[in-house]
This record gives structure tokens, sequence and C-alpha cells, in this order.
């Protein structure tokens, strides 16, 4: 195993130093490192993070490979500076049985890019009538931990009460797509004046509010843990905020597009900007930011949403909704918040691998401890190009946007998966 120097770098913001990754840990940090036989990375000018951590992924395999695979999905998120990503359960089939998480699981192995940890579905078939063997999943070699029907509600409040009641037993974690359907039906976008204006079918607030409410409820009765996926609107961190406060056991994430982008870009009619929960209002956007700074909200998580060509490329109406993430996340964190490194450490790698039960992950570099990194350019701009990204997709909202930062490397258990802003593998 090769060992790598990285000079005169910033280990979150502090003071430069020295870092010396050898046999998959950091084996030192400090001024005047010497070690003649490794591999020297300047890193004047640089900041190093603990790996980032993406609770939110869909990489699609099995089933719609056109889309992505693990392998591909792996490489986008090394190259966003990921050492673990969590892949979401809305596959085909669904990782809804032990044997289809395992598969997921070892894909991610044998790609070896970043840990891909499988999140379990809720239900059968997302179907949202019973449960899944959630049991049988948690056992498996894949550990599961999460649980999830994201792209659907789980809203049958029986059924979540005995979801939540169901993971308890083994620490576990329901994590909700906060949508009631009944309020949804037929949404294209945000409901409210850009929505009016064009004559679309709205997604009001309150659908995602209510199952926020009542899953609180859920969750502080049974005493079991909750994970809110992709909040969206000022009501709902609202309703985190007090539930929070009384001391419920729930967590919650924001995507950086509801961070930076806004329903006005509807008016485009771009299908790219179609994404489940909508684009909100720039109020909503405000209030987000705040409860990302003030912990109300605890993680960016991606909600990478990879689609082949003709799921994008047609009539908004038949859009199928999702964007890309993984590449320009980082980028994203850092242009909404600045370099407020440690902020965007604690959001974006030690609260996920917290949440998800990550060992080895979001730990800030330092004596051994596993070398899950990344070096960041802060002073870099870059221009997004889709061609130019591995995802198979091309779903980006920030085609030919220019961006801060730039990942210059990324270590897995101190092996590099990109290095010099290229993948490795």
């Amino acid at each position: 195993m090769t060992a790598y120097l990285i000079t005169s770098v910033s280990v979150v913001g502090a003071a430069p130093t020295d870092l010396l990754i050898r046999d998959g840990v950091v084996a030192d940090v400090g001024p005047g490192l010497t070690a003649p036989d490794a591999t020297v990375i300047d890193g004047t000018g640089l900041v190093a993070l603990p790996g980032l951590v993406d609770l939110h992924t869909h990489l699609r395999e099995p089933g719609r490979e056109d889309a992505e695979t693990v392998e591909s999905g792996s490489r986008a998120a090394a190259l966003g500076g990921y050492t673990a990503v969590c892949a979401m359960a809305n596959t085909s089939p669904v990782a809804d049985t032990a044997g289809v998480v395992e598969q997921v699981w070892r894909l991610g192995r044998e790609a070896n890019l970043v840990d891909v940890q499988p999140i379990g579905a809720v239900t059968v078939g997302l179907a949202g009538e019973r449960l899944a063997e959630l049991g049988a999943m948690a056992d498996s070699a894949a550990r599961v931990r999460i649980f999830s029907d994201d792209g659907h509600c789980v809203a049958d409040p029986k059924l979540m009460r005995r979801a939540l009641e169901y993971v308890k037993a083994f620490d576990g974690i329901i994590a909700q797509h906060a949508e009631e359907p009944r309020l949804t039906e037929g949404a294209q976008m945000h409901e409210g004046e850009v929505s009016t204006r064009l004559g679309l079918i709205g997604w009001p607030a309150v659908a995602e509010e209510a199952i926020i409410a009542r899953d609180v409820l859920l969750a502080e009765h049974v005493g079991s843990r909750l994970h809110v996926c992709h909040v969206s609107t000022a009501g709902s961190v609202e309703v985190l905020r007090q539930a929070k406060a009384r001391g419920v056991r729930v967590t919650a994430e924001v995507t950086p597009h509801h961070l930076l982008l806004t329903d006005v870009k509807a008016e485009t009619y771009d299908p790219v900007f179609k994404v489940n929960p909508p684009l909100r209002t720039a109020a909503d956007v405000t209030a987000l930011r705040a409860a990302l700074a003030d912990g109300v909200i605890d993680v960016i998580a991606t909600d990478h949403a990879p689609h082949a060509v003709e799921d994008k490329e047609c009539e908004w109406a038949y859009a199928r909704p999702g964007m890309l993430g993984l590449e320009t996340a980082l980028s994203i964190a850092l242009d909404v918040l600045g370099p407020q490194w440690d902020l965007i450490a604690e959001r974006m790698s030690r609260a996920p691998a917290r949440i998800a039960g990550l060992t080895g992950h979001g730990v800030d570099p330092a004596p051994g401890v596993p070398a899950n990194l990344t070096v960041i350019d802060p002073a870099a701009r870059r221009t997004i190009e889709p061609a130019e990204l591995a995802s198979r997709s091309r779903n980006t909202p920030y085609a030919r946007m220019t961006l801060p930062g730039r990942i210059v490397a990324t270590f897995l258990r101190g092996e590099p998966t990109v290095l010099d802003g290229k993948a490795t593998k």
C-alpha cells in the first residue's frame, strides 16, 4: 500500500499542517513531517475534510442500469468527495429482501470506490400495504439499519407505527418521504404563485408538513428513530424544531438543490428542474438555510436521482422527477454556506455517518483514524459540463453553471479513489 504525504494542508479549516497516510490510516498529523517512501501531494491552499457521507443516493441497480450502476454512481460519489453512500431501495426488483440488499452491498464492495450501504424498503414493493423483511435485511451481510420507501410515502399511520416499533428492537431508523398522496395527486410543481401563473397543478407545502407532524408524534409515542428525507418547506422546519425541543428522536436532511434553487425555475419548462418534493419559494430556501446552520436540519443529502435521457428530455408533465447531485454537492454547500469548514464537515460527513452508524467514516483526520478523507481546493471554480460527469445520466440542474471548489483527492481507507481531480480507476 502506497503512503501519501499531504503537505501544508488545512485540516477542517485549521492552520496548515502536514498529513501522512500509511497502511490505511492517518499515521501522523503535524508540521514538518517527512516520509521518504511517500508520494507527496502539495496541499498549499487546500482543505482536508473527513470523507463525505451521503444518506440519500439512488444507484438504480438492479433494474435501471441504463440510468446508473453501483459502479458508475460510486465513481461519481468519489469524484464528489464521498467515501460512503446509502443506496435507496427503489430499484427493480425493490430492495425489500435480504437477497437484494446483499446484491447491492456486494456490488459496492466489488467497485471499491466508496462504501455502499443499502437502505431497505419499509414495505413490500414500496406498495405501502405490508411490512417488508426488515429483520432479515437487518441480519443480512449488508446489516441494513435504515429503511425507506423513498419515492413513496408510508401513508398508512398504522403501518408507519408498526415499522417504527419493529426497528426499535435493533435501533433502526425509518426514513420517511413526507408526502400525503391525497394532497399531491397530479401535482407538477410547488403550489403557489408560479404554479397558478403557469397553470400547473400544485404540490402544497402542507402535504409534507402534515406527514412530518404525524410521524414525529408516532416516533415520540413509540420512542423510535425517525429520519425525514429531503425537507423542503419553512413549515416543516418549524414542526421539526418543536419536535427536537421535546426530545423526539428525529433527524432531517435537506438537498443541495432545495438550498439553492426555487420554483421560479419551472418557468423554463425544462424538466431537469422537476423534482420530488418540488423546488419551493425563496422564503423556504431562506428557512432551510437557517435550519441547516442552527442544527434543526442535521444533514445535507444529495437525493442523487439519475434518469435516462428519455425519462427527462420530454414534456414536463411526463418527465420523471429527480436531479443528479453527487458530483456537485460540496460545491453547492460551499456556495451556500461559504468556507464554514466545521459546519460543512458536520452536515456532510460526521452527522450522516453517525445517523447511519458507519464506523470509520465521519471522523476528522487525526493519527490512528481510518484514512477516509477528501481534499478540496476552495479557491478553484469550475463550470459544470454534463458530458464530463461520471454518472451515466446527464440530468444536472447546474449545467454550465460555474461553482466554487474542486475535489483534488479522495481517499478510501488510505487508497486514493481520486487524485488530481481524476478517478484513479
